[in-house]
């Protein structure tokens, strides 16, 4: 890399793109093909602040690293058999309004219960998948540094 090279219009369309798409220093700075001192160095004499995305410490908490009692979690399968009791109870001729009410909460949970889950799982399915991505992302740059 020459040791200085002018600044092009599309350069810093390119350096303003990025810092809008929340890019890295050494994300901007490969694409652009500078040091990552030279890109912030220009970033501030146009008055651009680049927001760094650095992993928390101590590690954030996902659905794929939570540590839970999966005795806590009902298995979709036992909501659905709560489900299949509470309608079937609600068929029965000679039911009070309080017991109705009790059945319609009843069947209520245990359906909001089974979409939750189902959609806890697909983001679980997801976060690993990001997860993936991001030690992927992080071997590249790694690499191509």
């Amino acid at each position: 890399m020459p040791k200085w090279k002018r600044w092009k219009k599309t350069d810093v369309q390119t350096l303003q793109q990025l810092v809008n798409e929340g890019e890295s220093w050494e994300v901007i700075a490969a694409e652009l093909g500078r040091s990552v001192e030279a890109v912030q160095q220009k970033a501030r004499r146009l008055g651009v602040d680049v927001v760094v995305h650095t992993p928390p410490t101590p590690p954030v908490t996902t659905t794929t690293t939570a540590k839970f009692d999966s005795k806590e979690l009902i298995p979709v399968q036992k909501a659905l058999e709560i489900l299949a009791a509470a309608l079937k109870a609600a068929g029965e001729p000679g039911l009070d309004s309080i017991e109705i009410q009790r059945l319609n909460v009843v069947a209520t949970l245990a359906r909001t219960y089974e979409n939750l889950f189902a959609r806890f799982m697909q983001y679980r399915e997801i976060e690993k998948q990001v997860v993936e991505l991001e030690a992927n992302y992080a071997r590249l740059a790694k690499e191509k540094s």
